[in-house]
């Protein structure tokens, strides 16, 4: 069962000590059950299409569509998420890059991802219509051309804030001290 920290700790190795479980925790982390499969596109976007794909958009550029609403609070820039992703390129509706239970700093990815990450709730789903701009502008990255705007379907299924984060590491940091101490 992979529970919000492990996930963190098996995408981001440099903070993984602040994400462990401590041992005899009194409250462990709730597991987090994983969608039974990728949020896929209704249909494949192709060009002009990401406009159709999202029906509203922000002020900086980024196209949103809620797909499945959720009510609560949302995670803000220097949080951690954990969401379920498929990433298209809308030129082609190609799948260029899919997760389950990812786990990433809100503000570790780019800014069109992290600004719709910032206007979802725990459990909803969403889709993002990235223009190139809020994506990797003109620089290729991998199998992204230079310039492509970008389509995603996200599934927000748990956020921490930096503080709680924080906690755990200061916790787990104390734990193995305790454990060592002679009775």
């Amino acid at each position: 069962m992979i529970t919000f920290f492990n996930a963190l700790c098996r995408t981001a190795p440099v903070v993984l000590a602040a994400f462990a479980m401590p041992t005899g925790a009194a409250t462990p982390p709730k597991p987090v059950a994983p969608s039974a499969q990728a949020i896929p596109l209704p249909l494949n976007p192709i060009v002009g299409e990401a406009q159709r794909l999202c029906n509203a958009i922000t002020p900086s550029g980024l196209g949103t569509m809620n797909l499945t609403p959720a009510e609560g609070a949302k995670p803000a820039k220097a949080d951690f998420a954990l969401v379920n992703y498929i990433g298209y390129l809308a030129a082609t509706g190609a799948v260029f890059d899919q997760s389950m239970q990812a786990a990433f700093p809100v503000e570790g990815v780019i800014p069109g991802f992290s600004e719709g990450l910032q206007l979802m709730a725990k459990g909803s789903k969403w889709r993002f219509c990235v223009p190139a701009a809020l994506g990797y502008g003109a620089q290729e990255s991998g199998p992204i051309p230079a310039n492509s705007d970008l389509v995603f379907q996200v599934e927000l299924l748990e956020f921490k804030t930096a503080a709680e984060i924080e906690a755990m590491r200061v916790a787990q940091a104390v734990q193995p001290s305790a454990q060592q101490s002679p009775e």
